[in-house]
């Protein structure tokens, strides 16, 4: 199927019930916008359609933001991928149970794939897989660990019939410094699913070049830094992704 316009998807990374943006996932690297459910609002009144939800606290295992996370996803009336600490079949459901449009599977989805087909075989495309590398080296609990090779875990994770990627190049997040456009032609060559990237996209331009890869798989782009640091809006976003 061929692809045009390029989803757009900014991001609410949640740590101690604030947004927060991370530089290369390091905690020590924090920068802080406030509350989640304003940002929230406010990515929905510029128009929107997709929010990036993630708690990072259950991501690395520190803690919990859930009820800030579903009250977030009930505030609004757009979709929401959300992401962090989903790691067994009762923190599966629960998030599933939150209204998100999907959810995203980091950690587990490398290290139990068997799991992960299980919960794909049961809820579809409300599953997506992220795949964190470094070079071609997945990253996982946090960015803390090295999980295998990605191509060898694309392969497993297609037979059992993941329906979405999000690919993001750990070495690029928070750090504006433009997406790593090979490595998406590098995975959208090896998988018939589609991809969203995430991160270092840094300016209008890293979306026209991401626009451009939709036929071969991009579905979809990740944003947290360059809106947070005010490189341009969600709604310019949104309009350079759907020319």
């Amino acid at each position: 199927m061929t692809r045009t316009k390029l989803e757009i998807l900014p991001a609410i990374d949640v740590r101690g019930g604030r947004a927060v943006r991370l530089v290369q996932g390091e905690l020590a690297k924090e920068s802080n916008y406030g509350l989640p459910i304003e940002v929230a609002r406010d990515f929905v009144a510029e128009g929107a359609e997709w929010i990036h939800l993630v708690d990072l606290d259950a991501a690395f295992g520190i803690g919990s933001n859930f009820e800030l996370i579903r009250e977030v996803i009930s505030s609004v009336d757009i979709k929401v991928e959300l992401s962090g600490g989903i790691r067994d079949d009762e923190s599966l459901e629960r998030a599933l149970a939150t209204g998100c449009k999907r959810v995203n599977l980091g950690t587990i989805a490398i290290e139990n794939p068997e799991w992960t087909a299980k919960a794909i075989s049961k809820f579809a495309d409300r599953i997506a897989v992220g795949l964190d590398v470094r070079g071609h080296t997945l990253a996982t609990r946090g960015w803390t660990e090295e999980g295998g090779d990605l191509f060898e875990m694309l392969t497993k994770l297609d037979k059992a019939g993941a329906s979405r990627y999000i690919v993001t190049d750990v070495t690029k997040d928070g750090t504006l410094t433009g997406p790593n456009l090979d490595l998406l032609r590098e995975v959208c060559a090896a998988t018939n699913a589609p991809v969203v990237a995430s991160g270092g996209i840094s300016v209008l331009k890293d979306l026209v070049l991401l626009r451009e890869l939709t036929p071969i798989g991009v579905e979809g782009a990740i944003i947290g830094k360059a809106i947070y640091s005010g490189a341009f809006t969600v709604a310019q976003a949104l309009e350079v992704a759907s020319k």
